[in-house]
């Protein structure tokens, strides 16, 4: 058997099982030592799934893991427990513990934004919600009521699947910030497809609102569409 050289991850050259590693380069002692961030995807995951089920070890699942979501987070994101459950070696504990820590890291992402700032362009808008609605597999489509000073005052989900003008009624998005006092707002959805181009639907969606807005005393004052790739405003791009 190959020896670890320094510096080369002993799990790249050994199919042993976890429990045969040498002490120092196991996920959770290299964790200790030198902190989470050194640690790959793979070793990530595996500490995730701990000491794996009979006839798969915890460097099998990952790798199963890893080559179901084609070593891409997002996408490992997106699948869900039922998804993950059937996967070699990945039981109800370890699918909870897989959807549970992505969904951690989420809340990290939105936590991290001040919620209460103002909101001054799109940039702001995507800071906030992209890290919600950027890695969903369904369109959401919400609303950002806004007061005066452009700082939030009340987040509205108006609908979730396919965006269709015809079942966006105004009445759901103006009938909270009327309630509210809200000064204007804006219209944010995502495109599961990870490009936020927007589509003629996204851009008579917004016509529709815009108008709506206008006549109600409460502007439209951006609808902007994130995704993975990043985010577009409509309202800014015309």
């Amino acid at each position: 058997m190959e020896a670890p050289q320094p510096g080369r991850l002993f799990c790249w050259v050994t199919p042993q099982p976890l429990r045969e590693w040498p002490q120092a380069e196991r996920p959770r002692e290299r964790l200790r030592a030198l902190g989470p961030e050194s640690l790959s995807l793979r070793e990530l995951l595996m500490l995730l799934v701990g000491s794996g089920r009979s006839g798969a070890s915890a460097v099998n699942v990952a790798e199963q893991l890893l080559e179901e979501s084609q070593g891409s987070l997002r996408r490992l994101s997106v699948m869900s427990v039922a998804s993950l459950e059937t996967l070699p070696g990945v039981g109800a504990a370890t699918a909870s513990r897989i959807a549970a820590a992505l969904e951690v890291g989420r809340r990290c992402a939105v936590e991290a934004v001040d919620l209460k700032g103002r909101i001054r362009g799109p940039a702001d808008v995507f800071a906030r919600m992209g890290p919600r609605l950027g890695h969903l597999a369904q369109e959401e489509f919400h609303a950002l009521l806004l007061s005066t000073q452009h700082r939030v005052l009340r987040e509205v989900a108006i609908t979730r699947g396919i965006l269709d003008a015809s079942l966006i009624h105004p009445r759901e998005v103006f009938r909270p910030a009327i309630h509210e006092g809200a000064a204007g707002v804006i219209l944010v959805h995502n495109h599961p497809s990870g490009d936020p181009t927007p589509s003629p639907e996204d851009r008579a969606v917004t016509k529709q609102l815009t108008e709506a807005g206008r006549m109600l005393g409460v502007p439209v004052l951006d609808h902007v569409v994130v995704a993975t790739g990043g985010f577009r405003s409509i309202v800014g791009a015309g």
